[in-house]
């Protein structure tokens, strides 16, 4: 196990105790993901025909427009940050589109 886990397993499990003696904590503190990096055409392209789909059966996945995906794919337009996170879990989580 690497150092950094280990250490914030022991932070959690030493959370935990102080929760259990009916402490006080503050757990507000979390580590958000960074932003997606954004898409370029081809790499949009190329998610799409990984998964041998045409743009609007692909589109009706992502609940989008086939417009909008025709545009994405012509550079026309950039996806959302909400539509960037949800092409970047289809890139790495290919199941969910079946979901």
């Amino acid at each position: 196990m690497d150092k950094k886990l280990f250490n914030e397993l022991t932070g959690a499990l030493k959370d935990a105790a102080t929760y259990e003696r009916g402490e006080r904590i503050d757990l507000r503190a979390a580590k958000l993901p960074a932003p997606p990096k954004p898409m370029t055409a081809k790499e949009i392209i190329a998610l799409r025909k990984r998964f041998a789909m045409s743009q609007p059966v692909f589109a009706r996945c992502l609940n989008v427009t086939p417009s909008t995906v025709k545009s994405w794919e012509q550079g026309l337009r950039l996806p959302s940050r909400a539509a960037l996170k949800l092409l970047h879990i289809v890139k790495h989580e290919p199941r969910v589109l079946t979901l």
